[in-house]
């Protein structure tokens, strides 16, 4: 599959099979998100791998994480903020390698999905994340249990334009 192919095809998944993922897959997965371009090559991003199911339990009770529990792991992206310049760049270099993330493991047959339903003090003490890292976000992953449909998308005539807005 082409990479066009491989990003146009790609869809959040929320239903897993119970199969577990191998340990070098997901190194494959990470390493994908450690080789994310980033601002001075900062490489602003500290990525918590969790794979216990009392810690993805504990995670999955707001009104849209219940899936976290069904996952086979999950991370945790953190955004380092200890800087005025990593205050500046974190955010979008860490967001840069999770979805490097997310882009491997669909080319590798792993579904994932982004998770913002999270409180972020509650995150931060369960994973004891310091202080100056801010908790973007949670990905989920594992093999799909389900195929969702292609979403709608506006069309590129309404979001783009050329040399000016």
């Amino acid at each position: 599959m082409s990479v066009i192919d491989l990003l146009l095809s790609r869809r959040s998944i929320r239903k897993y099979k119970t199969e577990q993922i191998s340990q070098d897959t997901i190194q494959k997965i990470l390493e994908a998100g450690r080789y994310a371009p980033s601002a001075s090559n900062g490489q602003p991003w500290h990525f918590i791998v969790l794979t216990d199911s009392e810690v993805k339990e504990k995670l999955s009770h707001r009104q849209w994480s219940g899936f976290i529990r069904d996952s086979a792991f999950a991370i945790a992206g953190c955004a380092y903020e200890g800087s005025a310049y990593a205050r500046k760049w974190s955010t979008v270099d860490t967001t840069i390698a999770m979805q490097n993330m997310i882009i491997a493991a669909w080319g590798l047959g792993i579904g994932s999905c982004w998770v913002g339903d999270f409180d972020e003090t509650e995150v931060r003490e369960l994973l004891r994340v310091p202080k100056d890292w801010k908790i973007l976000a949670l990905l989920i992953f594992g093999y799909p249990e389900e195929k969702p449909a292609t979403t709608p998308r506006k069309p590129l005539n309404e979001i783009i334009g050329y040399n000016r807005f």
